[in-house]
């Protein structure tokens, strides 16, 4: 009788058992990697003159895909649908300049840093603001769920000036709002600076934003501990093999950050 117990818990336990592919066994099976990437954020991720997808991060959309050896279909996104999409399982992987905050990690899954930005104001040439105090009285704007709207929106309470800050869904609503003069300044990453300024006429280099660097990871599903491991080891080899300064020197044009944060085991 203890023998046909044994049995029956044994057959009980196997059939409860669900088998469930891991991202890396989906992308795999199905042959294409399907990578979101936010195209209003130039040089990291924009259209060409042809209105294909291109930048950084495009790069490592097509390099990720490589590695896995499948085909890559790039998927459009707006900064809010970053987590979204992975979170709903529409996409397998962002590439969009994505800090790591712990709040985000609720929700998805980070690979180690990628890519590092700094957080600069890009100006209208009409506002005289040339550093942080300047901005007092002057109207604000940024793209929705970037990192520049949450650490600006903290000294916008600080100076009692909510009310001038403006919130648009995409970076290229932003530098136009501030091109048009309906903005004094545009909150927005170092890379992009250059390239705004030279499509602008009227847009210039405003002040550096007073918060730490930005270190953005690879965003994946949270529960996907195989997936976001093999992410790290992409983002590794992808420093090891010279791809990263490589393609941070084609669409920067400057000498790529360290990725290492001092004092972190990475």
């Amino acid at each position: 009788m203890k023998k046909i117990i044994t049995a029956l818990l044994s057959i009980a336990a196997l059939n409860s058992v669900t088998v469930t592919a891991d991202t890396l066994d989906d992308v795999a099976d199905r042959g294409t990697l399907r990578c979101g990437v936010v195209l209003d954020f130039p040089p990291i991720g924009y259209r060409d003159a042809n209105n294909e997808p291109a930048g950084f991060d495009v790069d490592y959309c097509h390099d990720l895909a490589k590695s896995l050896e499948v085909d890559v279909k790039i998927m459009p996104l707006t900064w809010s649908e970053r987590l979204p999409v992975i979170a709903t399982g529409r996409a397998d992987v962002v590439f969009g300049g994505t800090s790591d905050s712990l709040a985000r990690a609720r929700t998805v899954g980070f690979s180690i840093p990628y890519a590092i930005y700094y957080s600069q104001g890009v100006v209208n040439s009409k506002s005289n603001i040339t550093s942080i105090d300047d901005i007092r009285g002057k109207r604000v704007a940024a793209a929705l769920g970037t990192l520049p709207e949450q650490e600006w929106l903290k000294i916008a309470a600080k100076w009692g000036e909510e009310n001038l800050y403006q919130s648009y869904q995409s970076e290229n609503e932003v530098f136009l709002a501030v091109a048009q003069g309906k903005a004094d300044i545009g909150l927005t990453t170092n890379t992009a600076i250059k390239p705004i300024t030279q499509q602008y006429a009227n847009l210039e280099v405003g002040p550096r934003m007073p918060w730490v660097a930005d270190y953005t990871s690879i965003v994946g599903k949270r529960q996907d501990v195989t997936w976001l491991n093999y992410l790290n080891l992409f983002v590794t080899h992808q420093v090891r093999s010279g791809r990263y300064q490589e393609l941070w020197g084609k669409y920067v044009g400057s000498d790529a950050p360290d990725l290492r944060i001092p004092g972190v085991m990475y």
